[in-house]
């Protein structure tokens, strides 16, 4: 079986939506530290042609916590202030009515008591989401479905996942390269993989020069299911480095 385990994020970029469609099942880590500044509460959209941060504020953000341990701080005023966002940048675009539904769906769930929790209310947000893009791999937040029984740090708790789930294969994002070593996966009966988004990915947006990397909002304002599909597809797995000492020197 195929594992692959990332922090969750707001409406993230079409990579995180690879990665997802790659695997068997998808864990979401919300029991380790937040992170500040990061993408778990915003993520780029849009605005006058322009990347634009496009996010909601967490109470008492700490680094010191756990992603679930915080509280989202979205209220009425927060919603309606990014859905005037989000019309005023896409009301052009082709699917603007039936995105800016289910951005509103999302949002309002930071409304109801359950949707407080900002992880619960992130996992929401991905189910959400990624059943409006045909991905059908189940969904487990680890503070929840997969608890471990002890403390891991970097590619031991990535090792411990896998055994727990019976994965023998572990696809982590491009990113990853500099962290995840194949020789202590291969050690340790895991296939080790990395998800590399196309380079060459392009579509129609509002303005002349494309855009890459911004929020799956962006793609799903542009784009149909056949092309999301196609998207989603667009990507290579290629191996990463053998030892740590074989990262270059920067």
């Amino acid at each position: 079986m195929v594992i692959g385990i990332m922090q969750p994020y707001f409406f993230p970029y079409i990579g995180y939506w690879q990665l997802m469609y790659a695997v068997d099942e998808y864990l979401i880590v919300d029991d380790v530290n937040y992170m500040k500044n990061g993408y778990i509460n915003r993520n780029k959209i849009l605005v006058n042609g322009e990347p634009f941060n496009f996010g909601f504020p967490v109470r008492k953000a700490s680094q010191n916590k756990l992603i679930c341990e915080h509280e989202t701080g979205i209220d009425e005023a927060t919603v309606e202030k990014l859905l005037a966002t989000l019309k005023s940048s896409y009301a052009k675009a082709p699917n603007f009515e039936d995105v800016y539904e289910h951005v509103k769906e999302v949002l309002e769930f930071g409304l109801k008591e359950e949707g407080r929790n900002l992880a619960a209310f992130l996992d929401n947000a991905n189910r959400l989401t990624a059943k409006k893009l045909g991905i059908e791999t189940p969904i487990y937040r680890t503070s929840i479905d997969v608890p471990l029984d002890g403390e891991y740090r970097r590619e031991n708790l990535v090792l411990a996942y896998c055994r727990k789930r019976n994965a023998d294969e572990y696809i982590n994002a491009i990113g990853g390269t500099k962290l995840y070593f194949q020789n202590f996966f291969r050690e340790n009966g895991v296939v080790l993989k990395f998800i590399h988004t196309n380079e060459d990915i392009e579509y129609k947006q509002n303005r002349d020069d494309f855009v890459p990397n911004l929020s799956i909002i962006d793609v799903m304002m542009y784009c149909s299911p056949e092309q999301i599909k196609e998207l989603l597809g667009a990507y290579t797995l290629i191996d990463g480095y053998e030892y740590p000492e074989d990262v270059p020197a920067e």
